[in-house]
């Protein structure tokens, strides 16, 4: 028996963490990008950020699809006692966000919109992430051997500094990779 609806399933990111966890599910996909500024209103809660980005990264293939479409898009934000943790410009700003994540909890928010012709469903998961107290040799290995600025809160969980630096999550590991796959699953299923 195959789980998989139907459709002609589009994922519209570049990031090869995405493309990996939805093979996993056992989907096959094409990759369609389009470059979209990830602007959001500043008076907008970050619980809120993730999904209000992944609709707007829908709005721009609005046009494109076809009956037969199913286009998955999605976001993801880290945020430290309320305020959101972007990419990091380079390796100062990466050293900044680490040393702040280091010993604290952080949230890691990812918003996914799934969209055909007729019809859109977003929906958003949320992970709570420890981090150990983490050294300035850590920080500076994991920065100058990992080069994490394409990354929200400059880390990726499956890289050595959640090897060795995060104690303990609350909710989805691969959500905190940037797709919640067993509520995309259920959502998918619904859809």
């Amino acid at each position: 028996m195959n789980w998989i609806p139907e459709y002609n399933f589009i994922l519209a990111s570049k990031s090869p963490r995405r493309q990996e966890l939805l093979k996993s599910l056992g989907i096959d996909f094409q990759v369609k990008t389009k470059e979209v500024d990830e602007i959001y209103p500043p008076e907008l809660a970050p619980a809120k950020i993730p999904g209000y980005l992944a609709e707007k990264k829908a709005n721009a293939f609005a046009d494109e699809l076809n009956n037969n479409d199913m286009l998955i898009t999605a976001d993801t934000i880290v945020v430290l006692n309320g305020k959101v943790l972007e990419k990091p410009d380079d390796y100062d700003h990466a050293y900044e966000m680490l040393s702040a994540l280091s010993g604290n909890m952080h949230e890691v928010i990812t918003g996914v919109c799934l969209s055909s012709t007729n019809k859109s469903v977003t929906f958003s998961a949320l992970t709570n992430v420890q981090f150990k107290k983490l050294t300035a040799a850590e920080i500076d290995y994991y920065i100058t051997n990992f080069k994490p600025f394409d990354k929200a809160g400059a880390y990726g969980i499956q890289e050595w500094i959640g090897s060795i630096g995060i104690s303990h999550i609350e909710g989805s590991f691969y959500n905190v990779m940037g797709l919640p796959l067993q509520k995309l699953y259920e959502e998918i299923q619904k859809f």
